[in-house]
């Protein structure tokens, strides 16, 4: 660690810093971070391009009053570092050590708990209107600065439009620093993108640095007034940059673009702006990656990586590496394979291409893949166009963002009965990425709506028969899977090797001599397997079921309870509303049955902290130790 970084434990010790000092303290930084992400792993890319942005953030504002928000968060590791948190980054999103987004509940210098692009801004001018009502109602003066850090790829998202569209409700002081470096995980798409690919090109990029400092050269402490020099300052850059037209039909006066590394034209910017008493947009380019060459030339490589060789950048390979095909592989290779058969599959993705599986997909038929950007809502509402025009859509989503086309999915595709199928990866735990991303909620919500088939693949025998069944259907086909080695076919000796039949589950291990039957939905098929060899050697026979379905149920289920077989079910996803809950619910509406022979097992209604995958796992109950102690106690019952 730098010499200069270690004299950093708050915010307050950058303001005795000089330009230069930041500087150098810019590049200890990068050094930290890479240092530290090169033995944990994390959100590397994002993080190197937004150093200079954020110490000339906080060497002029004041964060411990000012409100600084966050859009998506993982950009936020430079902030983490100087507001206190440097010593827990050696456990960076493992447990005991510091989360890879936002969370007040680590620092009172965060706001919200983030990890969704496109609630900056809106979070902001609700911020800023709370400062604003004080100022008028309580006659006091302005308080506390609002500023709205915002990546490129946030700033297509429609919910970012929507507070561009109401920031004239606010008639104070606020700040958007629009971080631009034309990607998001993957290239930025869309018209807007473009756009900024104008902007950035429409003067010599070099020029742009010289440009921003003689232009700063009427910022007022010379003479001037702050409205004049603002105001030369919007026109001047206007003159070079007529890009600049889209924001200010939005009535939002725009600044940029800028050198985002430049951190000294940065800080004599916010000086400058922190004083404004109504709403501005500075338009920043940053380079991700910026200071490491691997990540400079593979971004989306280095967007959420494992440790890595700090030199070179090769991967670090973990032991637990080899093995089976995780269940993004098996799909991607699944779909390529019908795709070549089925020319009316089409893939869509928001922004997520490597990370769903959809590579391969991609390079093989372009013309039949599309990315819409962080856009979700809008890729369900193609998919049900597509799906209209005889297409066979499949959206590949991960769960937590599914969860921000709820009413698309609802309105467009179930209410009209078309055969879209989604692809849920990252369903269940997702271990480091925590709360925001876990996906525990897709079950619940999908499995209320009409005409939606629900299903959860184990093996990777089972994703490719899934694809298989969902393409013959005429109704909606949410297919979900975790981020996760798909389970052993050997395993399961062939069982899985079968086609799907509309709301029939396979047995792996026999029902029919038991009392306990484990209901496995999708990857938790491992773990009751686990189980089943544990009780086994204990001399104790149980039935081991691969449910494949949550809508509809397999009504042969009813037909075990009839019989006096207890019944426990297993789901990576929360209890309320899933798998287990689906089959009290069946049974409660057969009058002769009882629901007292069914327990479920899922994640606990809460908000679990990030950690390692299979230690969430743990915590809810769903290793084959604890699925065992359950089914000993269900049998003594």
């Amino acid at each position: 660690m730098g010499d200069l970084l270690e004299q950093i434990d708050s915010p307050q010790d950058l303001k005795g810093l000089s330009i230069r000092q930041l500087k150098g303290l810019a590049k200890e930084i990068r050094e930290f971070i890479l240092s530290s992400l090169s033995k944990t792993g994390g959100h590397l890319a994002s993080n190197l391009g937004a150093v200079e942005l954020t110490l000339a953030l906080h060497y002029v504002f004041d964060f411990e009053q000012d409100r600084l928000c966050w859009d998506v968060g993982h950009q936020c590791y430079t902030h983490k570092i100087i507001t206190g948190r440097r010593s827990q980054f050696d456990k960076l999103r493992q447990k005991g050590g510091v989360s890879g987004f936002p969370d007040p509940h680590e620092s009172p210098y965060d706001h919200f708990k983030v990890g969704h692009a496109g609630t900056a801004i809106s979070t902001a001018i609700g911020l800023a209107l709370g400062e604003q009502l004080r100022e008028k109602t309580l006659g006091q003066k302005k308080q506390r600065n609002v500023v709205a850090l915002v990546g490129d790829a946030s700033i297509v998202n429609g919910n970012s439009f929507e507070g561009l569209n109401n920031l004239g409700l606010v008639k104070r002081q606020m700040l958007i620093v629009l971080n631009d470096n034309n990607m998001a995980i993957d290239v930025t798409v869309g018209a807007l993108a473009k756009f900024f690919a104008r902007a950035r090109l429409s003067h010599p990029y070099e020029d742009v640095r010289k440009i921003t400092k003689t232009l700063l050269e009427h910022v007022p402490g010379i003479g001037r007034t702050m409205e004049g020099a603002v105001e030369r300052v919007k026109k001047q850059i206007r003159m070079v940059l007529p890009a600049s037209q889209l924001f200010e039909a939005l009535n939002v006066p725009y600044f940029g673009p800028v050198d985002g590394h430049d951190i000294e034209s940065l800080v004599l910017l916010f000086r400058a702006m922190e004083h404004l008493d109504h709403p501005v947009l500075l338009h920043a380019h940053t380079k991700k990656g910026e200071g490491f060459s691997p990540a400079q030339s593979g971004p989306s490589r280095f967007h959420s990586c494992g440790p890595f060789n700090k030199v070179n950048g090769d991967t670090v390979k973990s032991p637990d590496r080899t093995g089976p095909l995780t269940y993004t592989e098996a799909f991607g290779r699944s779909l390529v394979s019908l795709a070549g058969e089925d020319n009316r599959i089409v893939a869509m993705t928001s922004a997520m291409c490597d990370g769903t599986g959809l590579n391969e997909f991609r390079t093989q038929f372009p013309d039949r893949f599309y990315d819409v950007g962080i856009a979700e809502s809008t890729a369900v509402d193609i998919a049900a166009g597509l799906a209209h025009s005889g297409y066979r859509p499949v959206v590949c989503i991960y769960s937590t963002f599914l969860q921000r086309s709820f009413d698309q999915i609802f309105q467009e595709v179930a209410l009209q009965n078309l055969p879209v199928i989604f692809c849920v990866d990252r369903a269940g735990f997702v271990g480091p990425d925590g709360p925001t991303h876990h996906g525990m909620m897709d079950i619940g919500y999908l499995r209320m709506m009409p005409n939606v088939i629900l299903v959860a693949p184990a093996t990777a025998s089972d994703i490719q028969h899934a694809l298989e069944f969902a393409l013959q259907q005429s109704q909606p086909v949410v297919i979900r899977y975790p981020k996760d080695r798909v389970v052993p076919e050997e395993s399961v000796d062939g069982m899985c090797d079968t086609p799907f039949e509309l709301g029939k589950s396979v047995v792996i291990k026999p029902v029919d001599q038991v009392s306990v039957v484990l209901l496995a939905y999708g990857s938790t098929l491992a773990a009751a397997l686990e189980a089943y060899d544990l009780l086994k050697d204990k001399g104790i026979q149980v039935g081991v079921v691969n449910a494949r379905f949550a809508a509809p149920m397999d009504t042969d289920y009813l037909d075990w309870i009839s019989q006096g077989k207890q019944i426990l079910t297993l789901e990576d996803h929360s209890v309320a509303g899933g798998f287990g809950s689906a089959l009290l619910e069946m049974a409660a509406m057969t009058p002769s049955l009882t629901t007292q022979s069914i327990r479920v097992k899922g994640a606990p209604k809460s908000f679990m902290p990030h950690h390692l995958r299979h230690e969430q796992l743990m915590q809810a109950g769903l290793n084959a130790d604890d699925i065992a102690r359950t089914a000993i106690e269900m049998l003594k019952a």
